[in-house]
């Protein structure tokens, strides 16, 4: 049996799509029910108090695991004590190319590795679903907002992040490996409003942000610490960051979604 952590997520909910559809047992994790498959047990839960996980964790011999706003240990004990061998940890590529800056992920990829369990660890960069966050201003004016216009990061479909996930809890062989997950090619912001816009078959105007003007609003959602990881990656992102990795292809046998499939997919949340 499969335990999902984050089953009504971007990532999480794809995931426990797919294995259900293989016909798996999946038990799905979220503070509160959700749709989900037939045949996909709901257990409520929440990942900073282990003692709600024990029901969902006895018996099952997968985990996958969100970074959240938990202490890891506590977690993946209650994961052993449930007799879970294999644990796929969703973290970020941040802590490997800025592990400062990124210090939370980079923790938890550090009791994944000493938690005794069979581990692999997945570090995808930015999601191409974070384009979301221009929803309201697409329907509402036709218009998206984002700093460093003109700086390119090969974001990825949270869709292949899930898919990944899928093969890499199913098979064997992936014990002890980081795999960095990205999309085909490197995208600006400013190309991704015209992807927007081309699925909607209108123009999309882009307003370019400051520095500051970012922070400003990301600081609403997000703490501190990783609004300034994630505007120093945006802004000046190392060569690593800016390079399409292998690992997605490899896993699936095919290439990437691109953003403009993404957006297409999706279009209905910027009509």
């Amino acid at each position: 049996m499969f335990v999902i952590t984050g089953a009504t997520g971007n990532v999480g909910g794809e995931l426990v799509r797919l294995l259900a559809a293989a016909g798996e047992q999946v038990t799905a994790i979220s503070r509160r029910p959700a749709p989900l498959p037939g045949g996909v047990r709901h257990s409520a839960g929440d990942l900073g108090d282990p003692a709600s996980l024990k029901d969902a964790f006895d018996g099952a011999g997968a985990l996958f695991l969100l970074v959240a706003g938990h202490e890891p240990h506590a977690v993946l004990e209650a994961a052993r004590a449930g007799g879970i061998r294999r644990v796929v940890l969703l973290s970020s590529q941040g802590a490997g190319t800025r592990p400062g800056l990124y210090g939370h992920p980079a923790a938890f990829e550090q009791a994944v590795r000493e938690s005794g369990l069979e581990w692999t660890i997945l570090r995808p960069g930015g999601f191409a679903s974070n384009a979301l966050a221009w929803a309201e201003p697409i329907r509402a004016h036709r218009t998206a907002a984002a700093p460093f216009a003109d700086v390119a990061l090969p974001v990825i479909d949270p869709a292949d992040i899930a898919e990944v996930a899928s093969v890499v809890l199913r098979e064997d062989g992936h014990a002890g490996r980081t795999y960095v997950l990205t999309g085909p090619q490197p995208v600006s912001p400013r190309e991704r409003a015209a992807a927007i816009g081309e699925a909607l078959g209108t123009e999309v105007r882009f307003v370019e942000q400051s520095r500051e003007e970012a922070r400003a609003q990301m600081l609403t959602f997000m703490p501190e610490q990783a609004v300034e990881g994630t505007l120093t990656i945006l802004g000046t992102p190392t060569e690593e960051e800016r390079q399409v990795s292998p690992d997605v292809a490899r896993l699936l046998g095919r290439a990437p979604r691109t953003f403009a499939s993404w957006a297409a997919r999706n279009i209905a949340a910027f009509r």
